[in-house]
C-alpha cells in the first residue's frame, strides 16, 4: 500500500536545545529535542537521574496528575511535568518521534505559550520517515463531565476543535474558538497564546509552594478587571486559544493525531485526561488507521 508523503511519520533532523525555568518549581532546566527512530513516539529522558530508569514515554496511561498541568511518570517514579505546551507543538507540527532530554523535573515554561517550542523544532528541522502515520479515528462519541466542565470526542473526517470558556471577569467573559487543527492554523492563531491566571490565585499557589517561576514574562495575569501585563494581550480571544492549545497537547499523550472533533466547555488538564482515559477504556469507540480520508485534508 502506498502512503502519501504527508502521511508519513516525522522526526527532527538535528538536536536542538532550549533552557528556561519551570513555572511551578522555579528551577532552571535545560531541554534538548533529538531525532528518534520510527515507532518511538515522544519519549522524555531525565538526564539528571542516574540511579534508576530515567526514561519516561508519553502515553495516556503514564499521566499521574493533571490538576494544574500534565505530569507523567514511569514505574520507578521518575516524573516530568508541564509537558502540554511542548506536546502541543509536537502534535501541531506532526512530529511523531522524538527523544526529549531534560535535566530537571519540569519542562520550562518559556513565555507561557507554544511559540518557543515551535521555534525550537523549526531550528531542528524535520525529516519524513519510512512508515505511515498512525491516526486515531473516533467512531463513537466519548464524553466526560465534572459539574459545569465537560469535554467530548466526536466522529469527524478531520481533526477539529471547539472550545468555550466563561469567566466572571470583564477581561475574559465568554469566549469561543472553533477551528481545524492543522499546522497552518496552529502557527497563525494558536501557538502564541499564553497561559493565564488571576492575581489572587497566583498568590495562593505561591503560598502552597507552587508557581515559583511564574511571572508577567510567562503568563497573562488578571487582577479584577485589569490585565497586569504591560503589553496587554497578544491577540483577540487569547484566553480561549490558550485553553485550546493545552487541549491539543493533552490529547497528544494518546501518541497519535486524531480524526475526530474535540469539544470542550470550561475544560482543563484534568477533564482532558479523563477524556483520554475514557477513550482508552472504550476500544470500540475508536480505531487506528494509517491512511487519512481525502476529506481530512480539506480546510
Amino acid at each position: 500500500m502506498s502512503v502519501r508523503n504527508d502521511h508519513l511519520q516525522k522526526t527532527t533532523i538535528a538536536p536542538a536545545i532550549i533552557a528556561g525555568v519551570g513555572v511551578h518549581t522555579g528551577d532552571r532546566v535545560r531541554l534538548a529535542v533529538r531525532p528518534a527512530p520510527v515507532g518511538t513516539g515522544i519519549v522524555f529522558v531525565r538526564t539528571d537521574i542516574k540511579d534508576r530508569d530515567n526514561v519516561v514515554p508519553v502515553r495516556g496511561d503514564m499521566v499521574i496528575d493533571a490538576r494544574l498541568n500534565t505530569r507523567i511518570a514511569n514505574a520507578d517514579g521518575v516524573e516530568v511535568s508541564t509537558i502540554e505546551h511542548l506536546m502541543a507543538a509536537f502534535a501541531a507540527l506532526g512530529v511523531s518521534n522524538a527523544i526529549v532530554e531534560i535535566d530537571g523535573h519540569e519542562v520550562p515554561i518559556m513565555d507561557g505559550s507554544a511559540l518557543p517550542f515551535v521555534q525550537l523544532l523549526d531550528r531542528a528541522g524535520f525529516r519524513k520517515q519510512e512508515a505511515p502515520v498512525r491516526y486515531i479515528e473516533i467512531l463513537e462519541p466519548i464524553r466526560v463531565q465534572d459539574g459545569d466542565k465537560s469535554a467530548a470526542l466526536l466522529p469527524c473526517d478531520r481533526y477539529e476543535m471547539r472550545f468555550e470558556i466563561d469567566f466572571d471577569s470583564k477581561v475574559i467573559g465568554n469566549q469561543v474558538v472553533d477551528f481545524v487543527v492543522d499546522e497552518d492554523t496552529f502557527r497563525r492563531e494558536i501557538m502564541s497564546a499564553r497561559t493565564f491566571g488571576f492575581a489572587h490565585e497566583v498568590e495562593a499557589l505561591r503560598k502552597a509552594g507552587l508557581a515559583r517561576g511564574g511571572s508577567l514574562e510567562n503568563a497573562v495575569v488578571i487582577d479584577g478587571d485589569e490585565i497586569l501585563n504591560p503589553g496587554g494581550l497578544r491577540m483577540e480571544r487569547e484566553f480561549v486559544k490558550h485553553k485550546a492549545l493545552d487541549a491539543i497537547g493533552d490529547l497528544y499523550v494518546l501518541g497519535a493525531p486524531l480524526l475526530g472533533r474535540y469539544e470542550g466547555v470550561k475544560a482543563g488538564h484534568a477533564i482532558n485526561n479523563l477524556l483520554v482515559r475514557e477513550l482508552l477504556a472504550n476500544p470500540h469507540a475508536w480505531r487506528e488507521v494509517v491512511r487519512v480520508p481525502e476529506m481530512a485534508m480539506a480546510g
